[in-house]
């Protein structure tokens, strides 16, 4: 099941500066593989750092959250709105840096998941070369409209 950005905002709550996945091209209901095509003009950038831009480790986390929400969500049967927040990150390791023109291919998969809670194992990878990886937790809530 491939999604685009506009199914993808159907799903998340984010928006531009903070929609950190471009699209879905995987999700099989227990693997879900998310892509985040990183250019120059992120925001970031602007101070992370001058001169030698680096993408911040907490936002390629924040990345593998949000297609581990799309996985978490699309397995729920019901048509609540839902948000997700972190509960926790474990095991969180960045082993190379992602800079302009980087294309992260994320990839999660279930650990556990509970009807409000889910924790996940994620990798971020550049060219087939691993970026980072760790282990999420997340909690959602049903959202009141």
């Amino acid at each position: 099941m491939e999604l685009n950005i506009q199914d993808i905002q159907k799903i998340l709550p984010h928006r531009y500066p903070f929609l950190l996945v471009d699209k879905i091209i995987e999700n099989d209901g227990e693997h879900i593989v998310g892509i985040k095509n990183v250019t120059f003009n992120e925001p970031f950038f602007q101070g992370h750092f001058p001169g030698v831009p680096i993408m911040p480790g907490v936002l390629i986390v924040e990345a593998m959250a949000q297609v581990s929400g799309i996985l978490f969500f699309s397995k729920l049967n019901d048509q609540k709105k839902r948000i997700a927040y972190f509960a926790g990150i474990d095991k969180a390791r960045f082993r190379r840096p992602v800079c302009p023109g980087d294309q992260l291919r994320l990839e999660l998969n279930i650990m556990r998941m509970r009807q409000s809670s889910y924790k996940v194992r994620g990798t971020a990878h550049v060219d087939g070369e691993l970026a980072a990886e760790a282990e999420l937790l997340l909690v959602a809530e049903v959202v009141e409209e």
